[in-house]
């Protein structure tokens, strides 16, 4: 998590937008490359979903990225090429998690994390949380029991195949 001085007298949505202008200038974020979502600049900066939706805004005013209607904030002018990962997020979590499983980190027979669990430790929004949930039910790594949660599988019960 970045240092932020909560007590002075620059908004913290500046402050966050700025740590973004530097990496953007330092190529870390390069055009067309995705900035952090909303949900990771919470989880990454500490702020609040509205401190985070204020970043974006001022990023887009210093005329640095664009906006897309559902599916996120990008790098540079509208109309640059957007750089598409080569595989979906929810996926690339999902595959961690199994990773999580394998290692002992997530124990059989006991509560998965929840969705908020979730999107705090990989900075992502509930839909993606949940569509790796989903992945991994699919794939019965996980079970879900109405009024009662979701739990991971037992090893006996673990696909044989890669998590993809």
């Amino acid at each position: 998590m970045s240092v932020l001085d909560r007590d002075g007298p620059i908004p913290l949505y500046v402050q966050v937008a700025d740590v973004i202008q530097e990496r953007i200038a330092g190529g870390q974020l390069r055009t067309g490359e995705r900035v952090p979502s909303e949900a990771a600049l919470e989880a990454e900066f500490g702020i609040a979903r509205t401190t985070a939706r204020n970043v974006a805004r001022e990023l887009r005013r210093r005329r640095l990225v664009h906006t897309v209607r559902g599916e996120g904030t990008f790098v540079g002018p509208a109309g640059v090429p957007r750089v598409k990962p080569t595989r979906a997020l929810h996926a690339r979590i999902a595959e961690d998690l199994v990773a999580r499983i394998r290692r002992g980190e997530l124990r059989p027979d006991r509560p998965f994390p929840s969705d908020t669990t979730l999107m705090r430790q990989y900075g992502v929004a509930r839909v993606t949380a949940r569509r790796a949930v989903s992945r991994l039910r699919e794939r019965r790594w996980v079970v879900t029991v109405p009024q009662r949660g979701t739990y991971v599988c037992g090893p006996g019960e673990w696909p044989e195949e890669p998590s993809r």
